[in-house]
């Protein structure tokens, strides 16, 4: 039986993950006790590591799969497969300065630094992502050229461009400004706690969530591959459970069309006829989205409106798919 390694993250979405975990038909046992966890299927083995060491984890085959966000993806640029988009743990990767700085971008906050002859200090716990979105802008070419922003962290020293410095922040990144670095890049999902530290955002460089990953060797192994497949099935099915309502209402025969008209349905909606003549039992699966657009048109029209949360919606037809 070969047993596949599963990396989950600690952190802001572990709650999450272990969530759509549970919501996938796995049991979970173990958690708050210790880094290794158990799901009730025995063959995948799970550790609980953090989000930022994962991708180069699954990259390097330590791991089959893992759970991460597409930000440390980026920022490992690591060579993984990616699986499928978990539609969780949304935030936005951003830059921020003090609400005073007169910059509102990244092209202004370089052109006053460089004019001024000061230099610019940045704190972020995504240092290749700070370094080549810094070395990108048109603005710091014209001042600096090539030459890459000086990273610095407790153990390392590189780069050569001593006008820019990017410090490594272990947590609390908003906390920085002013009084040590100039401006910050950090993630965030409303900006509320940016604001509540007098900062004000000035560009967007990336917008993450939570994604699954293989390890693509991991794909070539067809045991390996089976199982997996059976994993993304499955949590695919809780992904697209999360969007879609179950609905079972009642209505008359001279109404019937009229309704089908108005019910946009995940393939096609099952009728039966109901022991009553003239009446029918209409069964689907709608877009949530689409539920309060529809309802004034239902309630005119049907009666005995059921609506469910379906756990899991699975697209058996493409599941072949799934990690191809």
């Amino acid at each position: 039986m070969a047993t596949v390694k599963f990396a989950v993250p600690k952190g802001s979405i572990e709650e999450a993950t272990f969530k759509i975990l549970e919501e996938a038909w796995q049991k979970v046992t173990g958690r708050g006790r210790t880094y290794r966890v158990k799901l009730s299927d025995p063959e995948i083995d799970v550790k609980i590591l953090r989000p930022q060491e994962i991708p180069t984890y699954v990259q390097e085959g330590f791991y089959d799969i893992g759970i991460t966000g597409k930000d440390w993806i980026r920022e490992a640029n690591a060579d993984v497969k990616l699986l499928l988009d978990l539609e969780y743990g949304h935030v936005r990767q951003v830059i921020a300065v003090p609400e005073n700085f007169q910059a509102n971008n990244v092209t202004e906050l370089i052109e006053d630094f460089a004019k001024q002859k000061r230099v610019l200090k940045i704190s972020t716990e995504y240092l290749t992502t700070a370094s080549s979105y810094m070395r990108s802008n048109l603005a710091y070419q014209k001042f600096f050229g090539s030459a890459e922003p000086i990273i610095i962290t407790p153990w390392l020293r590189v780069g050569t461009n001593r006008e820019v410095e990017i410090f490594l922040s272990f947590g609390a990144t908003e906390a920085k400004p002013p009084e040590d670095v100039d401006a910050i890049l950090d993630i965030t999902e409303t900006g509320t706690t940016l604001t509540q530290n007098n900062l004000k955002i000035i560009e967007t460089i990336f917008e993450s969530s939570a994604v699954l990953i293989a390890n693509k060797n991991s794909l070539n192994d067809p045991v390996k591959a089976e199982k997996i497949a059976d994993m993304v099935a499955l949590l695919k099915g809780v992904v697209e459970a999360r969007k879609k309502l179950h609905i079972f209402v009642n209505v008359k025969e001279e109404n019937l069309k009229t309704l089908l008209e108005n019910l946009p349905a995940l393939r096609r909606p099952t009728i039966s006829k109901l022991s009553e003549d003239g009446w029918f039992g209409v069964n689907t699966i709608i877009d949530k989205e689409e539920f309060i657009k529809m309802l004034p048109k239902m309630r005119e029209i049907a009666q005995g409106l059921v609506v469910l949360q379906p756990k899991q919606i699975l697209p058996l037809d493409e599941l072949k798919q799934v990690i191809y």
